[in-house]
């Protein structure tokens, strides 16, 4: 099973990271690091840095594809290389899925017209460029396309992939072998339980990061 994990300039580690740790385990599980060129290439944070072992022409047909976020998205929404490499392994593949702003290029790449999607809570609306209906909800499958919400979502969309593969009991094993039982110190995950001042304080930073 070739599972292709693309990666980009300020991608975010967690969101590729947190699929690669339970869809890795998967049975013939065999996980190759796509890039532009092979080589490392740096999170958004400037700190971690991941080795693609390949470009995105060498594995043109996976057969899951696992699309990670970061603010690294915004100059691959017109990426003629990424994009077209998308909707090529999309056309084949068994699986194609997004963590965080990962849905951005799926939409970019006109993989999500007319589905149900989500992303970032900051970027929801942008679903609606690429003719998306966006969503809060966690993971959303649509057929073969799975997108997930921020960050640490991608684990959640990890294992109920794993579970659509392989069988919920061995869904669950994974999660009991990585110990994924969160039990966070604060109760603010969402911008709902967050509440409206500590939303408006990111959303504004955000915005001036940008």
């Amino acid at each position: 099973m070739d599972i292709a994990i693309p990666i980009y300039d300020r991608f975010t580690a967690l969101d590729a990271i947190g699929p690669y740790e339970v869809l890795s385990r998967l049975p013939g599980a065999q996980v190759t690091w796509l890039a532009h060129e092979p080589g490392l290439v740096r999170t958004d944070n400037h700190m971690l840095a991941l080795e693609a072992s390949a470009a995105f022409e060498d594995l043109p047909e996976p057969d899951v594809i696992v699309v990670p976020g970061g603010v690294g998205t915004r100059d691959l929404l017109q990426d003629p290389r990424i994009l077209d490499w998308l909707r090529g392994a999309h056309a084949t593949s068994t699986w194609t899925t997004s963590v965080c702003t990962g849905s951005l290029l799926l939409g970019a790449a006109g993989i999500l017209q007319g589905l149900r999607a989500t992303s970032h809570w900051l970027e929801l609306e942008t679903l609606e460029q690429f003719g998306a209906t966006p969503t809060g909800e966690r993971v959303v499958p649509q057929g073969k396309v799975v997108t997930s919400a921020g960050v640490s979502s991608g684990i959640d969309m990890g294992l109920w992939l794993a579970g659509r593969i392989a069988g919920d009991e061995f869904a669950q094993a994974v999660q009991l072998m990585i110990e994924y039982d969160p039990q966070p110190p604060y109760d603010c995950g969402s911008t709902e339980k967050a509440g409206p001042e500590l939303t408006a304080k990111l959303r504004a930073g955000a915005a001036a990061f940008r």
